[in-house]
């Protein structure tokens, strides 16, 4: 059951608003700048309590955040389009990469690259961009890599995402129906103006580049 304004204490209703400023719950009603103070001072600390657990529990369900002053919804949509798909997961909490999943078996022969599909379309939250990046332990394992890595998936996409591998290795390498072939990492986008000048500002290291700081 939601929790409404009429059945939720004054006090968490206080909270309710403070985390609404922060830009944690945009749905709940407005309650003055009080709020605001008492939310954003007080929220952790009286989540503790066990009267407003339940408060803070669905504070935390439906996170979102302010960006540019509008709400943003950190969710990613997905559309299973195999029964053998999976949705991407993260394995551990506080990674910052979800898991890939394949949904097809093939084999890698040594310096063979292929595109390997996940099963699944994805629609990205506002403002972001998911970059698909390899797995260490199939690195360190089998040399097993992605070939652009890190590939871009730009917000508007909606087509399967697939995922290039290569084997760099010495040995075949086979890729199994729900295997783990790389993260994929959800990453906010800056767009730019682009502006033609004739110069540009001086910095300390100029047009130094490549093996400018030593080998």
């Amino acid at each position: 059951m939601q929790p409404t304004k009429d059945s939720v204490p004054s006090v968490c209703r206080v909270l309710a608003y403070g985390a609404e400023i922060l830009g944690y719950v945009p749905e709940w009603g407005r309650w003055g700048w009080w709020g605001a103070i008492a939310g954003g001072a007080g929220l952790r600390h009286l989540a503790m309590l066990p009267r407003y657990r339940i408060v803070w529990g669905e504070l935390r369900r439906t996170a979102r955040w302010r960006t540019n002053g509008q709400m943003m919804d950190y969710r990613l949509r997905v559309k299973l389009l195999h029964k053998s798909a999976q949705l991407p997961s993260y394995a551990h909490p506080g990674d910052a990469g979800l898991d890939l999943f394949a949904t097809v078996e093939t084999v890698l022969e040594p310096g063979q690259s292929a595109l390997i599909p996940t099963g699944i379309c994805i629609q990205l939250p506002p403002g972001t961009e998911a970059q698909v990046r390899p797995r260490s332990g199939l690195a360190l394992k089998h040399q097993v890599t992605v070939l652009n890595t890190p590939g871009t998936i730009d917000e508007g996409y909606r087509g399967e995402v697939g995922v290039i591998l290569i084997n760099h290795g010495v040995q075949p390498f086979g890729v199994t129906v729900g295997m783990k072939i790389a993260q994929m990492v959800i990453q906010s986008v800056v767009r730019v103006q682009v502006e033609a000048v004739a110069e540009l500002e001086t910095t300390a290291r100029g047009a130094g580049g490549f093996g400018s700081t030593g080998v």
